[in-house]
């Protein structure tokens, strides 16, 4: 372990059972968020971006006000706005969508999810209609239809174009998380911000969370370098 690592864990009254808790549960609150925002993303993005590439204006045209909306605003403001605007609504609080997002959780992955599903729209549309044209016909000549194409063919394809791009998205979103707890939410950042204030040391508790953030963007650098690797692999040159 490098020498600054032994002088800021050895002797330290942060470090002690209780406030590694306190970071572990940030920890578990961060993963739980950014994880489920992805996959929620992901899952909106898909459909947006291949109704994106549309041509009718009545379809295409409200997806690019949601990509350029949730594109051209602060994720810090879009939270604030989700957060406070929602109790807000009339009546909301007599229905059990109170119950729900009363609490800073699901405000912040509703606004994380909109956030990340425009920005993954946008990269997955750009990777359709960079699809080869001959692919395209090939699979036309093969007397595919449209869905059978996209599925087979197109979405295929632009995996393999996207997954870099998505990689950075997916890292965006991580440190992105560190604003969650100004709303209330204890993730990382908020577990040191809440150990800063009780111990006032804010060098040690926050390069501490610092380290762990880039243990995780280590994590999902190489996760997403193996994954490239797998979907390339047909482009590797074969031994003979």
């Amino acid at each position: 372990m490098p020498e600054f690592l032994n002088e800021l864990l050895s002797g330290n009254e942060i470090f002690v059972g209780s406030t590694i808790m306190e970071y572990w549960g940030g920890l578990v609150t961060t993963v739980q968020l950014v994880f489920l925002s992805l996959i929620l993303g992901l899952i909106l993005a898909v459909p947006l971006a291949i109704m994106r590439t549309s041509r009718n204006p009545l379809i295409n045209g409200p997806i690019w006000l949601f990509t350029y909306v949730f594109r051209g605003t602060p994720l810090l403001i879009q939270l604030y706005i989700i957060y406070y605007g929602i109790a807000q609504i009339h009546g909301i609080q007599q229905t059990f969508w109170w119950d729900i997002f009363r609490e800073a959780f699901y405000p912040a992955l509703l606004a994380f999810t909109l956030n990340t599903a425009a920005y993954t729209t946008e990269i997955i549309r750009g990777a359709i209609i960079a699809t080869p044209h001959g692919e395209i016909e090939a699979a036309k000549a093969y007397g595919m239809s449209w869905a059978l194409r996209m599925r087979r063919i197109i979405l295929p394809s632009a995996a393999r174009r996207a997954v870099q791009a998505y990689s950075n998205e997916v890292i965006f979103m991580l440190h992105s998380s560190a604003i969650a707890s100004v709303v209330t939410l204890v993730d990382l950042t908020g577990a040191a911000r809440n150990i800063y204030s009780r111990f006032y040391a804010p060098f040690d508790a926050f390069i501490f969370v610092a380290l762990i953030y880039m243990a995780l963007t280590f994590l999902l650098v190489f996760a997403f370098r193996k994954l490239e690797n797998y979907l390339l692999r047909h482009q590797r040159p074969v031994n003979g």
